[in-house]
């Protein structure tokens, strides 16, 4: 994953998802089930063998065989992944680290040869290792799936035990006290409470009570619960969790690709002045032994491998953390991205809001011939294709009414403006409502939305819908305005006494109320003409142009629509907004991590150059320098693994 070269793979690679017992503890990789540690370990014991005899003066035909060992297993397999990379055109460090050895063993320093191949080899080990952790760190949410659940008849009266993976949206399950919940849903009736520490974060058990919604993967307290499903299995948080960390593992961020892109050419210089480390004392009456063993030290310690492990490691840890809180980072350019962003614009509908607006106020309009319900029952069939949450409420206000849907046909919606379809022959409009929303009165608390309905072009009647605030959005404005420095801008397509009061409600200043998709593009083009990296976040089919134009978009994920959900860099599952300035604050994190790494890198890289070529520097102690900066760079990175590091960056320490 982090080192270039053969050593380590570049993916993190999860398997496939799939159910496991429910007893199965988090996996954890153990060193010697890993190849790399297994041939390292060969080595370093054949070296140990080989070394006190070779220092006590026993024969050569005694250590000797062990110190061919330990060039063999500690040196096969980078030594092939070198001559691979040759045969496409390309320089390996590993073939250069190989070579040297070679090179010292040729002339006589056969010991400093194998010491080399050992702490290069065990250098990849501990590579490996983190990787594997890494990967881990994800990969041990799918153990906390149960294999089976309890799948109830639709009359709740035969219980059937099912593999969770053949659960379906709409599939009611039983959770009984103390098992782990089979599915992503919503608890249909029952009370208890849920340890969600492995999908939030949270410390303590939640409460659940009917309505609220649970993940799959966490474990159920005292009480029973019936369970609706509503995603697949295939596509529950901790399989959307799985699924985006390995597509974000395969990316490279821009400083990882400016590096990769100079690394070939330094590669060819480091070769070049080796070759001028060896030539030119040789011609000056050097002997060829001490010429040869400095350029080797050379080529070893001037070897960029710290270099290329400086940028991955912190960029993927942190989209490890921050995946198993619940925000999805894409790639490893989108998270580098999001520690850029100086400004940020936000949605209204489903993102400063819940999204689950509910009807208030039905109003027909004088001369329309339509009472309450026909009104109603009108717009709800019209909107009933649609995937708005503004749509959903109305079908689900004329649901509660008991009131009958006729079909629609020719359904087509438009982006910030609304839906048409044709109902029992007739074409029928429901959207902005402009001037009648102010002529119905069904603003007057500047609390709620209008839209109008129209039937073959005329105006029928109006509804306010009303949407209710996050509990967290003044604490998530707050917070991205100390992130950014700039307190968010309002986008929204809503009208503006409605846009006024949510602004008030959560603290911001700027409003731009009334905007249709592109009106929101331009105000965030109009930002970043302005020298401002923007983060929009948003929700809706409208957001999803904003979400593509903005330097990073983030999605809310629960109530997301699909092309929002496909358009965004990140996308936060849990629909907790403070976890939005929280990611960018992890982001700032690993950026600094990269800049840390980098000047340990190169600081050690020129200290023992310095030393190689103006002084004696022994071989052991620069591979060992060399060595020992690759492993302290990755292991810096991989702090950002570990839980302490999103408690900072949520608390904003």
């Amino acid at each position: 994953m982090f080192l270039y070269g053969g050593r380590v793979s570049t993916t993190l690679a999860p398997p496939p998802v799939r159910p496991s017992a429910p007893s199965a503890p988090r996996r954890r990789t153990r060193v010697l089930a890993l190849p790399e540690a297994r041939w390292a370990l060969a080595a370093t014991l054949a070296f140990l063998l080989a070394f006190p005899l070779d220092l006590t003066g026993a024969p050569a035909w005694l250590y000797g065989p062990l110190y061919v060992i330990a060039y063999a297993a500690g040196g096969w397999e980078p030594a092939l992944e070198g001559l691979r990379a040759l045969r496409e055109k390309t320089l390996d460090v590993d073939l250069l680290m190989i070579v040297a050895a070679l090179g010292a063993a040729a002339i006589g320093q056969v010991l400093d040869g194998a010491l080399l191949i050992v702490i290069f080899a065990t250098s990849g080990a501990l590579e490996a290792l983190a990787t594997a952790r890494t990967a881990d760190s994800v990969r041990g949410l799918l153990d906390l799936a149960p294999a089976t659940a309890t799948r109830l008849s639709a009359d709740g009266a035969v219980e059937e035990t099912v593999p969770t993976d053949q659960l379906a949206v709409g599939d009611v399950v039983l959770v009984r006290p103390g098992e782990r919940i089979g599915a992503d849903g919503r608890v249909l009736d029952g009370e208890s409470e849920a340890d969600q520490a492995t999908i939030t974060g949270e410390p303590l058990p939640v409460p659940k009570a009917p309505g609220d919604e649970v993940f799959a993967g966490t474990l159920n307290g005292t009480g029973a619960l019936r369970v609706r499903v509503e995603r697949d299995p295939a596509d529950s948080v901790i399989a959307r969790i799985v699924t985006l960390v390995e597509e974000a593992s395969e990316t490279k961020a821009p400083t990882q690709l400016f590096i990769e892109k100079v690394e070939q050419r330094y590669a060819v210089g480091v070769v070049a002045a080796t070759l001028a480390v060896f030539a030119v004392p040789l011609a000056f009456g050097s002997d060829l032994t001490s010429a040869l063993l400095r350029a080797m030290t050379f080529m070893i310690v001037a070897s960029p491998c710290a270099v290329v492990l400086a940028t991955m490691p912190p960029l993927l840890s942190a989209i490890a953390n921050a995946g198993r809180h619940g925000v999805l980072v894409k790639s490893a350019v989108a998270m580098e991205r999001l520690g850029e962003v100086d400004a940020s614009a936000i949605d209204k509908t489903g993102t400063l809001t819940e999204g689950t607006p509910e009807v208030t106020d039905v109003r027909p309009l004088p001369g329309s011939g339509l009472d309450e319900d026909a009104l109603l029952a009108l717009a709800a069939a019209a909107e009933h294709p649609s995937e708005h949450p503004l749509g959903r409420a109305v079908v689900t206000a004329a649901r509660a009414r008991g009131l009958s849907l006729a079909p629609a046909e020719d359904f087509a919606a438009v982006p910030g403006q609304g839906v048409r379809a044709t109902v029992e022959g007739r074409q029928v409009t429901v959207g902005r409502a402009g001037e009648y929303a102010d002529e119905t009165g069904g603003t007057g608390t500047g609390t709620g939305t209008v839209i109008l309905v129209e039937r073959d072009a005329t105006p029928v009647g109006t509804l306010t819908l009303t949407d209710r605030l996050r509990h967290d959005a003044p604490a998530a404005v707050a917070a991205l305005t100390a992130v950014t420095g700039t307190s968010p801008v309002l986008l929204t397509g809503d009208n503006r006494a409605t846009a006024a009061q949510v602004a008030a409600d959560t603290g911001i200043t700027d409003v731009r109320a009334g905007l249709l998709p592109e009106g929101k593009v331009d105000a965030v083009r109009a930002f970043q003409g302005e020298g401002r990296k923007v983060l929009f976040v948003g929700d809706g089919v409208n957001d999803a142009p904003a979400l593509a134009a903005a330097h990073s978009g983030v999605a809310m994920g629960r109530a997301g629509s699909d092309l929002a959900l496909e358009t965004a860099d990140a996308v936060v599952v849990r629909d907790e907004l403070t976890a939005i300035p929280a990611v960018v604050r992890l982001s700032r994190t690993a950026r600094r991590l990269v800049a840390q790494n980098l000047v340990i890198a190169g600081t050690c890289i020129a200290v023992l150059v310095v030393w190689d070529l103006a002084g004696n520097l022994p071989l052991p102690l620069g591979v060992a320098g060399h060595e020992g900066s690759t492993v302290l760079v990755g292991l810096n990175g991989l702090r950002l693994l570990r839980e302490s590091a999103w408690r900072r960056a949520a608390s904003g320490v």
